[in-house]
């Protein structure tokens, strides 16, 4: 274990056993898709969590918590001096300003407005150019109000203030945080963050690290930027940053309840505050009861939302939290522990199928389909099984010919076809002639994909679905082919 908390059992620190089983088992009957689950109340680590194939030290993508790690560097730097919260950012950046002059919203735009979602853009610019510089982007899109009045949710003034930090420092912008403090509280050496075209540091959302690193900086975060008697983070900064800055009266849901934002933080229900990313990767952190949840998860695709994880958390263990300790109690814990080491991401689960009553099995296999032109590129199509436990899928498309395995009852970790993204992939019989598959994306990218194989006589029609900000979308759409053998 980590020595930068001390372990725990729930009961030392308040928490009943029997609930934290009773958060996991709601997780689980939710079908929600968790990856980590780590709870730390009073510095002591008592429940963690990781669902295979993930561990400890896999590292896990953050996207929008990379947001507060932004923050936690621009504190930093006005700490010492080189910049201040009221700089314009065009005085920072005037090679990428447009030759034709900036726009006198996009003038006026301070480094707290953007610290605070306050910009002069309603959405994130370099999704609105072709131009690969995301930087320039913040200063050559035009804008559409003035600054410092509305909160919208704009990752470019994220990525942006991270492109001041790389400025400003002459390094990236992960390596000054860990020269400040990160590499002494033992954060993952390994961990990083991707970058955009140009190069530089996606302060947005490209943080790629273990949930052991997150719960250790909200921890910090939580106590004022100190640990162990060291400072390490401005005091003064983390408590602006932290605390409610702007209203986000349109971003309300069950966690937030329109609590307000501070500086690349969010705050939330129960006087807490915590760092969000995209898919349910959360450090919740309630500094009145000295409790933080951490989770990472990949909850795309699903309409409830990070929203379902917080809201169960609350129901079996934040509304039932003792004030001091509780007697403990063997046989439960034993029971919980037993319930950690099961955590695993659920395969697919289906019928016990025959397929020697199948006339479009022969021998384990389906023989090989082809398609005539299709939104998906998709050119032909077989699937092959070892037995009831483990099958392949083999495709051609656009990009060329491909394999993919996978476990039936079981998952298989093996890498999705064409991109390489380690992915962990099941299928099973949904009927007698529908055979399904569902690979999880597991690498620096998280998402699934589903493809839905209907046999019929000589003919299967193929259903894709991708769940994924980016990329697979020839892994979408729908088509029906042929038996060639």
């Amino acid at each position: 274990m980590d020595a930068f908390f001390q372990q725990a059992t729930p009961e030392q620190v308040g928490i009943r056993s029997q609930h934290v089983i009773d958060f996991l088992n709601e997780l689980e009957k939710a079908d929600v898709c968790m990856h980590s689950v780590l709870l730390i109340r009073h510095g002591r680590l008592a429940v963690e969590a990781y669902y295979a194939p993930y561990t400890a030290e896999t590292l896990h993508r953050m996207f929008s918590v990379t947001k507060s790690f932004t923050s936690l560097a621009i504190g930093l730097l006005a700490e010492e001096g080189k910049l201040s919260l009221d700089d314009r950012i065009v005085d920072h950046f005037p090679e990428k300003l447009p030759q034709a002059g900036v726009h006198p919203y996009t003038a006026q735009i301070t480094i707290r407005d953007m610290l605070r979602m306050a910009t002069a853009h309603a959405a994130t610019t370099y999704k609105r150019t072709s131009d690969p510089d995301w930087v320039k982007s913040f200063f050559t899109v035009e804008p559409t109000h003035l600054p410092g009045t509305l909160f919208n949710y704009d990752t470019s003034s994220s990525h942006t203030l991270a492109g001041l930090v790389e400025k400003l420092t002459g390094m990236p912008m992960l390596d000054y945080l860990r020269s400040k403090f990160l590499d002494e509280i033992d954060f993952s050496k390994n961990a990083h963050i991707l970058t955009d075209p140009m190069g530089i540091a996606m302060g947005g959302s490209g943080l790629v690290a273990a949930p052991m690193d997150l719960a250790k900086v909200a921890w910090i975060v939580m106590n004022g930027g100190s640990w162990r008697g060291k400072q390490y983070l401005p005091q003064d900064y983390l408590e602006a940053a932290v605390n409610k800055q702007i209203a986000t009266v349109s971003m309300a849901n069950d966690l937030v309840e329109d609590s307000g934002y501070g500086y690349q933080f969010w705050r939330v229900k129960n006087n807490g505050f915590g760092m969000f990313g995209m898919g349910g990767q959360l450090a919740i952190c309630f500094p009145e009861k000295d409790l933080l949840l951490v989770t990472t998860a990949d909850t795309q695709g699903d309409r409830r939302g990070d929203g379902i994880i917080s809201e169960l958390f609350f129901k079996t263990i934040f509304n039932h939290l003792n004030n001091g300790p509780l007697p403990e109690d063997p046989g439960i814990q034993e029971e919980l522990n037993q319930r950690l080491a099961r955590c695993a991401i659920k395969p697919l689960s289906g019928i016990d199928h025959q397929g020697s009553e199948a006339p479009f099995l022969k021998g384990g296999k389906t023989g090989e389909y082809v398609f005539d032109d299709n939104p998906m590129g998709l050119s032909s199509l077989a699937v092959g099984f070892s037995g009831k436990s483990e099958g392949i899928l083999h495709l051609t498309n656009q990009t060329g010919s491909h394999t993919l395995r996978f476990g039936m009852g079981k998952l298989i970790v093996s890498q999705f076809p064409h991109y390489g993204y380690r992915c962990a992939t099941s299928g099973a019989w949904a009927a007698s002639n529908t055979f399904v598959i569902k690979s999880h994306i597991i690498d620096y990218e998280l998402g699934k994909v589903m493809i839905r194989l209907a046999f019929k006589d000589d003919a299967v029609t193929v259903g894709m679905r991708k769940v994924m900000e980016t990329g697979l979308r020839e892994f979408a759409g729908i088509a029906s082919g042929k038996i060639i053998s």
